[in-house]
């Protein structure tokens, strides 16, 4: 199975350890979708724009870590994207924007430019 992360799970970002069993398939920009700052850490939601991140190849073990970590509390929502390397799973932010920085480039590396 595949997944699409594009923020703390990022390689050399703050949640990379997640991904030390996964095998990094290349980069990826998920389309109709808008990242947004929530601190320290990103959420993409539906909206105009896209978002940039790395597909992975994983194991069944390796999801259940990343829904207990992304899931918990219904702040995000898993759904099924299609990527050059097959269909992948992408955490979607289920909670309120209003009020948070939007990343215009849909690049979470890019987030200092964004900032307040």
């Amino acid at each position: 199975m595949r997944i699409f992360v594009y923020g703390s799970l990022r390689r050399k970002q703050g949640n990379s350890h997640w991904m030390t069993n996964a095998q990094w398939l290349g980069d990826f920009s998920v389309e109709n979708h808008q990242l947004y700052s929530l601190g320290h850490y990103p959420g993409a939601v539906p909206g105009n724009g896209s978002v940039l991140g790395e597909v992975y190849r994983i194991d069944a073990s390796t999801l259940g870590e990343l829904d207990a970590l992304r899931t918990a509390g219904g702040e995000y929502k898993r759904q099924l994207i299609q990527t050059p390397y097959g269909g992948a799973w992408m955490y979607v932010y289920q909670r309120s924007v209003e009020g948070k920085t939007l990343i215009e480039s849909g690049d979470w590396l890019d987030r200092d430019h964004y900032q307040k």
